[in-house]
């Protein structure tokens, strides 16, 4: 590469970086200075009021998404709505406060006939069965979050004696998929552990922007079961039984990776 060309290369990434923090400022009501470096994704509302209730001192609402920081905790929680699009947008933007470490607290639909609500799932990749993804890499690079977050939060699992499961998500912006036989066979057939709307964006968008990314997922409901398709009434069922100890697992990780200092990008760009 030619010199002109890197520090053109360079100019125009300083330009992307303002325009995303001034984005993420906008988006969040935030100001830039109180993000964390460590930051936890979720798409629900009840996440960010327990994370309130839990260490969370400053909340933010913007005009697209809300944020609560915890000093004490050096930990951001970001509800960021739902989907592949803003799930890749909000990488971007996040890309500009450079954090250490981001980990999504996704919960997905169950899709092998072993798994039951609440169980865990730390996702090993995503298929990308969205369009999002396809704006950042070629559509033959695979969707994997960053193995040290993955590997850390195995660890606190491990630590608190909980049960987990590992596999490949099936990333969809498709929602009413549970009608559609033909998609269901083809489900089948990628033996996918479970269904999700974001881990694809995420990965492939944290990878693309240079931010470490790992995912845990809450298993909400069971949509090849019978009755299995998720409800509010089922939904609000789930929210009180499981979500304290998913919140519970993402602060303690994400807690401890800011106090231990450790170098989370095992990849040098």
């Amino acid at each position: 590469m030619t010199k002109s060309r890197t520090n053109h290369q360079g100019q125009t990434n300083k330009a992307k970086q303002a325009i995303a923090r001034d984005m993420l400022e906008r988006y969040t009501g935030s100001p830039i200075k109180a993000f964390r470096k460590q930051i936890i994704l979720t798409n629900f509302d009840h996440y960010l009021q327990r994370f309130k209730m839990r260490g969370g001192t400053k909340f933010f609402s913007g005009s697209v998404m809300q944020v609560c920081h915890s000093a004490d905790l050096d930990v951001s929680l970001v509800d960021f709505s739902i989907g592949s699009p803003t799930a890749a947008l909000i990488m971007e933007l996040l890309a500009g406060v450079e954090p250490k470490a981001v980990l999504f607290l996704g919960m997905c639909g169950g899709l092998h006939r072993s798994l039951k609500l609440g169980d865990f799932i730390l996702p090993i990749a995503a298929i990308r069965d969205e369009g999002a993804s396809r704006h950042f890499m070629p559509s033959q690079v695979p969707a994997l979050p960053t193995f040290k977050v993955q590997k850390f939060i195995s660890q606190i699992l491990v630590e608190k004696g909980l049960d987990y499961r590992t596999g490949v998500v099936h990333t969809t912006d498709y929602r009413f998929w549970e009608f559609d036989e033909r998609f269901k066979y083809q489900l089948y057939s990628e033996r996918a552990i479970a269904i999700d709307m974001e881990c694809a964006a995420l990965f492939v968008s944290g990878f693309a922007s240079r931010v470490a990314i790992g995912a845990l997922l809450l298993v909400s409901d069971l949509p090849l079961k019978k009755k299995g398709i998720k409800t509010k009434k089922s939904a609000s069922k789930v929210f009180r039984r499981f979500t304290d100890i998913h919140l519970e697992i993402g602060m303690k990780a994400m807690s401890e990776i800011a106090g231990r200092g450790e170098h989370i990008r095992h990849y040098r760009w």
